[in-house]
Parts: structure tokens; C-alpha cells; sequence
């Protein structure tokens, strides 16, 4: 029975040695298991007279048994290795990551015939090594230097790299390719990479974490992969050497890394053909003595991913269901997977209709069963019955990654978070609509920086339960969707910091079909409208929501403008950490925001009563220019949008996902408009009670007060007593010159500024000026119509004068109404008596 064992490791182990990695999400497979890359560089050695990297075979033996002794999985070389040399690394256990070197050739692009001599050279590199089971990755460059990527330009660049990418999957189907970058040319996009690959040497902790939370960022969906690591013992000594590897090796694995490469094996190393002796950044000597970082980097390596000294806190998982036995079987078959020493799992069955609750009986999970009473309502059953520290939830038609609830825990105890969030991915075999439907927009985060998130969707989120019971939980208001952003909202102004783990990864079967994702984003659309009834000043004038930070993921609208980016490189090209910033933000955006449709469908009005006019060909242009612009900015949007094994698809195949992914993309808001309309949202957007004497002139309001207050407390007092009389009210903002503003509507609203004169003793007389603010909008609607309609009058064209006319006079009417109404509220609020007030004096202080 024992040799029948063995003989099934051995033969199970052999097939995963043949089995090439590949890439899933965040992190590196091979097989069923993750695959943690453990490792170290080797060479380069002295050059033969061929000009080739001498590996002496003896030497490559003992090394690689070493190596592999010590915990290390790969070897990282930076010329292309013999066919022997992989065989050996096979026999070995380790896979080798290939570098192709040709980046010493400066103006490569600028000589003619060049850039196609390197092209033959790496096709001829990659065929040396092509399909051999050894082989772990290719790496189609390493570190081009600022000053060459400053010569070509960083868009001639990343087209070359992108062409070398090329000629390894034609060359080698299925082999994985990277590039290796560095600081210094962080500002290289190269979305096409396998994952992302960046030499990182950094000396103190809290700055090699911080720089591994933007690598993050920068590689969004990809796997992170810091491919050199070290220290110099020569000059820093090798004790110092031993203990930052040991931190630098953690800190990598922890942040959600798939791993990590040490550089090097030995100080013996070669470069341009001479022997460097005046540095150590070996695990061993030239004559391979070990080094005491070699004991720690193995420590290191041996707890790796995560580390096996601290108290992972207790999780209750919550599942909450309606109606989802199609998909809930995956999501609980991946619950029984999680790798993490102490947690429960607890379904909410919300009144389903269909086999939900028997599907999730057959599982060892608590199960409580309601009536249906909605998401929010079902989430807060879930707290109710949780037993955790930490309550985290996932949705029944998503899935966890196994390591889910470990990146969660890490990012709780690294910092005082009262909730954490991380990605949800589209999964690779749904279909090739839900492939289209997960490059549309969709339920992402909103992140204020690489750690901090703004909001966290339903489908991946963990809170603190003391957090969630301070605050009473989710709003039972929202039953399908919304709450998820309620609560973020609610935590924040209370103060909570939420975290984003970008290794926290959840699977999330999208839509599979062009209906299926309209009636989502109606649904979407609805909690919209519930969202501004509850905040409206988390909304703009226009009914978009303001977020502080940028939104996470796919499906995010992009200008098709190019917007000016700037490389923030420094004086003469000097700055260690290179950046790239975009200019600000267009107004292009805006086309693709549900309102805008209620734009086209008025110009359409307009056009079709100036027909037989000359007018016709002004309205005619401005709706064709009106319904260009979405359709643009879709298209441009949807040419970055991926899809799994797109690099096995013909041109036509490819453009008519493109295609249908623009039409997504302009489906969306209107969906969207049809959700906040059935929801009885109007575009106009008028809140609160004015029973006040409104003004459409500036006005002042004074009073006196007999006990002394601060200006900020009587502020916020205002604003607070504005909010329960439901107005739309937000605080004026660092740069302004005002304190408070109502908005009465679209339109219009009213502004409020506050000074305060010391009268001693307390005595203070306050001076209230209330201004009316007519938006923008307002003005670029109302003054063009009522040109226009002059122009028709003119002209004699009367159906459109008079189609033109009454556009303005709407415009111009509301807009004083909502000045109006606005300045009557906030008269009404500062005529509210108060013990410590006489209002409205008209006497002069004395």
C-alpha cells in the first residue's frame, strides 16, 4: 500500500512538473494549486569566445541542489540558458525564468533594420528553449534605462515591447512573457504583460510596503511578481544583509505578491565581459560559502506566503440568497476550500422560491431561512448570527480564491480598518457574454489610494462586527442593491478608514446576456435614486455621484480625447521613481452619464420642429454631435478591454466583442436612467420644504447672539438643521469663498456666508448674506435657446421660435424658482429661534 503511495506522489509530481504555469487573477497556477515563485537569480558568468554565458556544468549541479535544498522553486537568468542547463534545472525541481537580452543597443528604433534584427534575434532566443517544461516564463526585457525610454518615447517603447511579446507566443504557445521593469520607467504601460515584473530595492520597511501597495495598483487584475530584491553585504555587512531579506521576503509575500526573486545565488557575477569585485549581493561567496542571509532568506521562504507566528482573528462568512440555486453550489464548494484556521460560514436563505435552501442544506454550513425581506435586511440576519470578530460576505453568485480571508485578516491587522474590500474578477469560462458584460461597467471599488478605499462592493467586503452593530448595521431600505455603498458612506462619516486588499480576490459571474445586464443596471439605477434621496450631497448637480477616488477595475469610461499626460521624470531626467499623470479630468465624461440621453432626446424635439428651416441644419448637426460624442467615447473605451485567449482570436472575432462592448458601454446609462426613473427620480431634483420669502437677489440676515459660539459650531449646527428638513445642503470648500449652499434643483440653488463680530462678554452679532447661484447648465441651456428663438423670429421661422422660446422660458423660470426656493430655506432656517438669539435685528451694534 505504501509503494502504491509513493508511486502516485511520484507520478503526481512529475505531471506537475511537466504542467506549464499560467496565470489566473492575481496569482500564478500550475495545476489546481497556486504556484509561489521562491525565487533567486543566477549569474550572469563570464562570457566564452563565442561571446556566450559560460555555465560550467559541475558548478550548475551543485548550485542547483543547493538551491533547491534552501526552498527556492526558480532560478532567474539574464541570458538565454543551454538546453543542458534546463534539463538539469528540471531534474532539480525548479523552473527557470529566461531573460532575452538585447536592451543594450541604444537608438534601437532609430537605425534602420535594427528593431528587426532584435525581433529575429529573440524568435531565435525563444525557439532555443521553446516548450521545454523547465521553462517558468520569458522575460522580453529588463530595465531599459530612463534615458533611452526619454530618447524613443515611452509610447515607441511600449509598441516594441509589445512586439517581442508577440514573438514569444507565436514561438512558444502557452509559455508566459514579462517584461522586467523599474522605478525609473514605472510609467510604462504595458497592459498585454502576463503579470507584472519590477526590480525593487528599497532599504526600509514602511517604504517597500508602500511601494507595493501602487505596484499593486498599477498591475490592477495581474499577478505581481518583484523579480530583484537585495542587499549589498559588502558595504552593509552580512548580518544587516540577512536580517532585510528576511523582512523584504515577508513583507512581499504578505502584501499579496505570487512572489519573489533574490538577488543573487553568489557575488560571483559579470558584467560587459569584466568580473565585478567591489560588491556582495550574493546568498553565498564566489567560492559558495553560504552567507547568514541564505539561513534567513530559507526561513523566510519556509513561511511563506504568510506567516505562521501571529493570532488570525475569528471570520464569519455570510452568504444571503433569493432565488440563487443556479450559482450558489460554486460559491459554497469554494467556501469548503478556504485556507484559514478558524472561521464559519453562515447562509441566509431570504425567502427563495426556488432550491436554494435544499441545495444549501447538503452543506456543513449554519443555515437560517426568512421570509423574504430584502438584501440589507437578509446581511444584517447574517450579523445577528455571526460569532466573529470579523463578519465578511460574499455574494451566491460569486466565489472566494482560497486565500481569500488570510489578505483580508493582514490587511485588518496591519491598521485600524473598520471594514476591508478587495477585487472581484470576472471568472475565464463563463462565456463569451459574460466576458463581454465584465468589460461594461460594473460593481467596482472606489479607491482614495492604494490601501484606502472610498467603497467596497457587496460581493467582496469584510467589516468589524462592533463597527457594523455601532452604526445598527446595513439600511434594510435598500433590498436589492445600494446598501453596500450606504454603509461605506455611513462608516466614513463616522469617522471609519476602510483598506483595499488587492490580493482579497472573489470571483464574480457577470451577466450572460445583453438583458440580463440591462436589468441589473435598471436595478442599479434604483438604488441610485434611493442613494441621493438618502445623500444628496454625495451627488453633483447633474446627479452623478462624486467620489473622492478612482474606480477600480474594468468597464471605467475613459475620454476619447487623448487627455495630455505628463511623465513626472525630474530635472533632466534625474527622479528615482518615475510617474505618470494625467492632465485633468474632460468634461467628455459627462456623455456617458444617464442624463445626457434626456440631451439628445430634446435636441431630437428640436430638430424635428425646425424641419423645413434653416435651423434644421443647426439642431440637425447638434443632436448628430450630441449622439457622436457617447459613441465615441464608448468605442475608444472599449478598444481596452480584455478577453480571455484574445490572443488566439481573429481580427473579425475581436471586433465584433469590441463592438458589442461599446454598445454596453451606452446601454449602461440609459438603463441606468430607466432604474432612477421608475424609482420616481426626476431630473430636477428638488428637496426639503421652503416656506420662507425667497429672493433672486443677494440679501443679508443678521441677528445678535448673547452666548459666545465659534463659527464652525454655529455652521455645523446650520447644516444639520438644514439636512433634517431634508435640503440639499453641502459645506463650502477650502478655496471658497462661501460656507454653505443649498440646492434648490437643477438649476439653481442659493449660497450662505457667515461673519461674526465680537461684541465682548459673550454679545456677538452675526451677519448672514444669502446669494443666489444660477448653475451653468442653466445658462448654457436658457441663453443659446432664447438666441435661437429670436433668430427663428426673425427669420420667420415660427415652429421653431416658438419650440426654441418655450425651452427658454422653462430654463430661465425654473431657474428662478429654484433660487428662490433654495434662498426660502435657508431664510426659514435662520429664522428658527433660538434661547441665545434676537433675529433679524436691523440695529446697528453698538
Amino acid at each position: 500500500m505504501e509503494t502504491a503511495q509513493t508511486t502516485g506522489e511520484i507520478l503526481a509530481q512529475s505531471s506537475l512538473a511537466r504542467e506549464r504555469p499560467r496565470v489566473s487573477g492575481k496569482f500564478l497556477f500550475v495545476g489546481d494549486g497556486k504556484f509561489w515563485v521562491r525565487g533567486v537569480s543566477y549569474g550572469t558568468f563570464r562570457l566564452d569566445e563565442r561571446g556566450n554565458e559560460s555555465f560550467a556544468p559541475e558548478v550548475a549541479e551543485k548550485d542547483f541542489q543547493s538551491m533547491a535544498e534552501n526552498g527556492f522553486n526558480v532560478i532567474r537568468t539574464y541570458t538565454v540558458p543551454p538546453r543542458w542547463l534546463l534539463d538539469l534545472a528540471q531534474k532539480h525541481g525548479l523552473r527557470m525564468m529566461i531573460g532575452l537580452p538585447w536592451e543594450g543597443e541604444m537608438a534601437f528604433l532609430d537605425e534602420e533594420g535594427r528593431a528587426e534584427e532584435i525581433e529575429s534575434r529573440v524568435r531565435g532566443y525563444v525557439r532555443l528553449c521553446a516548450r521545454h517544461p523547465a521553462v517558468f516564463c520569458y522575460a522580453i526585457g529588463n530595465e531599459i534605462p530612463s534615458s533611452v525610454v526619454r530618447w524613443h518615447g515611452r509610447r515607441r517603447i511600449e509598441k516594441f515591447l509589445h512586439r517581442l511579446y508577440r514573438v514569444v507566443k507565436e514561438e512558444d504557445p502557452g509559455a508566459l512573457a514579462t517584461y522586467v521593469n523599474f522605478p525609473t520607467t514605472e510609467y510604462l504601460r504595458l497592459p498585454f504583460l502576463d503579470f507584472l515584473s519590477v526590480n525593487v530595492y528599497l532599504e526600509s520597511k514602511q517604504a517597500l510596503e508602500d511601494y507595493l501597495a501602487r505596484l499593486h495598483s498599477l498591475s490592477n487584475e495581474r499577478p505581481l511578481l518583484i523579480t530583484e530584491v537585495g542587499l549589498d553585504s559588502r558595504r552593509n555587512g552580512e548580518g544587516r544583509q540577512a536580517e532585510v531579506l528576511d523582512w523584504q521576503v515577508s513583507s512581499i509575500f504578505s502584501s499579496g505578491c505570487c512572489g519573489v526573486v533574490i538577488f543573487s545565488w553568489t557575488d560571483e557575477w559579470y558584467r560587459s565581459g569584466y568580473s565585478i569585485e567591489d560588491w556582495g549581493f550574493g546568498l553565498t561567496t564566489r567560492d559558495r560559502r553560504p552567507k547568514p542571509a541564505l539561513g534567513a532568506v530559507r526561513a523566510a521562504l519556509a513561511k511563506s506566503p504568510f506567516p505562521t507566528d501571529i493570532r488570525w482573528p475569528k471570520v464569519s462568512v455570510v452568504v444571503c440568497s433569493f432565488n440563487g440555486a443556479r450559482t450558489i453550489r460554486d460559491t459554497l464548494d469554494a467556501l469548503q476550500k478556504l485556507d484559514y484556521p478558524d472561521f464559519e460560514v453562515i447562509v441566509v436563505n431570504d425567502g427563495s422560491t426556488d432550491s436554494t435552501a435544499r441545495v444549501a442544506s447538503a452543506y456543513p454550513f449554519k443555515l437560517v431561512s426568512t421570509e423574504n425581506r430584502g438584501l440589507a435586511q437578509a446581511r444584517n440576519t447574517g450579523i445577528e448570527a455571526s460569532t466573529g470578530e470579523i463578519v465578511a460576505f460574499v455574494d451566491d453568485d460569486a466565489y472566494p480564491d482560497p486565500d481569500w480571508l488570510r489578505f483580508l485578516a493582514l490587511r485588518f491587522m496591519e491598521g485600524e480598518y473598520v471594514g476591508v474590500g478587495g477585487p472581484n474578477l470576472p471568472p475565464e469560462n463563463d462565456g463569451w457574454q459574460a466576458d463581454v458584460v465584465a468589460n461594461a461597467p460594473g460593481p467596482n471599488p472606489v479607491l482614495i489610494s492604494d490601501r484606502v478605499a472610498e467603497h467596497i462592493p457587496g460581493c467582496n467586503m469584510a467589516f468589524r462586527r462592533d463597527s457594523l452593530n455601532e452604526i445598527g448595521g446595513f439600511d434594510p431600505i435598500f433590498r436589492a442593491a445600494g446598501d453596500d455603498v450606504d454603509l461605506c458612506w455611513r462608516l466614513r462619516e463616522g469617522g471609519g478608514v476602510i483598506g483595499f486588499s488587492p490580493s482579497a480576490v472573489v470571483w464574480h459571474h457577470r451577466r450572460n446576456s445583453i438583458y440580463g445586464y440591462w436589468k441589473q443596471q435598471a436595478g442599479y439605477g434604483k438604488a441610485e435614486a434611493l442613494l441621493e434621496m438618502k445623500w444628496p450631497e454625495k451627488y453633483n448637480t447633474a446627479g452623478q455621484v462624486s467620489w473622492s477616488g478612482r474606480i477600480y477595475g474594468r468597464g471605467v469610461s475613459l475620454d476619447f480625447l487623448p487627455l495630455r499626460k505628463r511623465v513626472y521624470q525630474g530635472v533632466w531626467g534625474t527622479a528615482p521613481f518615475q510617474s505618470i499623470y494625467p492632465s485633468s479630468g474632460s468634461l467628455l465624461s459627462l456623455t456617458l452619464m444617464p442624463e445626457w440621453y434626456l440631451l439628445v432626446a430634446l435636441l431630437s424635439l428640436l430638430f424635428l420642429a425646425s424641419i423645413g428651416s434653416l435651423l434644421s441644419l443647426i439642431f440637425g448637426s447638434l443632436l448628430l454631435a450630441s449622439i457622436a460624442l457617447p459613441v465615441a467615447e464608448a468605442s475608444v473605451t472599449a478598444i481596452g478591454a480584455r478577453f480571455p485567449g484574445e490572443e488566439k482570436f481573429n481580427p473579425a472575432r475581436r471586433l465584433a466583442l469590441l463592438t458589442l462592448t461599446a454598445l454596453l458601454h451606452l446601454l449602461q446609462p440609459l438603463a441606468r436612467l430607466r432604474g432612477r426613473m421608475g424609482r420616481g427620480l426626476t431630473p430636477l431634483r428638488r428637496r426639503g420644504a421652503s416656506r420662507g420669502r425667497g429672493a433672486l437677489l443677494p440679501l443679508t440676515v443678521t441677528m445678535w447672539r448673547y452666548e459666545w459660539e465659534d463659527q464652525a459650531t454655529t455652521l455645523r449646527e446650520l447644516q444639520a438643521r438644514l439636512r433634517g428638513g431634508g435640503a440639499i445642503v453641502r459645506s463650502g470648500g477650502g478655496s471658497d469663498s462661501w460656507d454653505l449652499e443649498v440646492r434648490g434643483g437643477l438649476f439653481g440653488g442659493s449660497r450662505l456666508l457667515l461673519a461674526i463680530e465680537e461684541h465682548g462678554a459673550g454679545k456677538q452679532f452675526l451677519r448672514f448674506r444669502v446669494s443666489p447661484r444660477y448653475s451653468r447648465f442653466a445658462a448654457a441651456l436658457g441663453i443659446p435657446s432664447a438666441a435661437i428663438s429670436l433668430t427663428c423670429a426673425a427669420l420667420g421661422a415660427w415652429v421653431a421660435c416658438v419650440a426654441s422660446g418655450l425651452v427658454a422660458i422653462i430654463v430661465i423660470t425654473r431657474a428662478m424658482t429654484d433660487v428662490g426656493f433654495a434662498s426660502g430655506i435657508l431664510r426659514e432656517a435662520l429664522r428658527e429661534p433660538r434661547s441665545s438669539f434676537v433675529t433679524e435685528s436691523s440695529g446697528r451694534p453698538r
